[in-house]
């Protein structure tokens, strides 16, 4: 399994901009750095296609890259970087909203959380807020090379009490895109929930 195509098409600023909806979408999401560009590069095994950055924030509009002319791959901004104004993450809260509730095409969020950290406030709000709209999604733990097996493990046991409590039962993959930990089970999520055979 695999994809053989992938180019950036658009960058969007709100939904009544994206694309017509008319091929299934996976959507992205996490906060600013957590490896969203990074993964969408390991999942196309494409290295240059989403644009990397070590400053976080950069993604300010929802990215649209198409995969083998049949789906959307769609790399939302990242939430919660304290050195964009009030102004802006409130836009950005509102538009990426919209586009999660609205969009007919959504199949699937896959929610990134970087394994070394503890889920934070706004990433718990998130899982919460995912599960009471019933939105499909998973939980993807990235950069999982820097941790041992044992710290892996610990890490992915805390997020799914967290969503225990919360009464959500979602998968929960561990990733690196450096390594390719978890890309192939990310792949087959995403077949899976964009609904068509290879």
């Amino acid at each position: 399994m695999g994809f053989k195509k992938a180019e950036f098409v658009t960058s969007a600023p709100s939904l009544d901009v994206c694309p017509k909806p008319y091929f299934p979408e996976i959507c992205f999401a996490g906060r600013s750095n957590v490896g969203k560009s990074s993964l969408i590069n390991a999942l196309v095994n494409h290295k240059g296609l989403a644009r990397t950055s070590n400053r976080p924030g950069k993604t300010q509009e929802m990215n649209y890259y198409q995969v083998d002319d049949k789906m959307y791959l769609v790399d939302l901004p990242g939430f919660g970087y304290a050195k964009v104004s009030k102004k802006e993450r409130e836009r950005w809260g509102r538009d990426i909203r919209d586009y999660l509730l609205e969009r007919s095409t959504l199949r699937l969020v896959i929610h990134l959380v970087d394994i070394r950290h503890k889920p934070t406030d706004l990433d718990e709000e998130f899982f919460y807020w995912l599960g009471i709209n019933r939105l499909p999604f998973t939980v993807v733990l990235t950069k999982g090379d820097k941790l041992s097996h044992n710290k892996r493990q610990q890490s992915k046991a805390r997020v799914k009490r967290i969503l225990d409590e919360m009464n959500i039962e979602v998968p929960i993959i561990i990733s690196s895109s450096e390594d390719n930990i978890g890309v192939g089970e990310i792949k087959e999520l995403i077949y899976e929930f964009a609904q068509f055979d290879d």
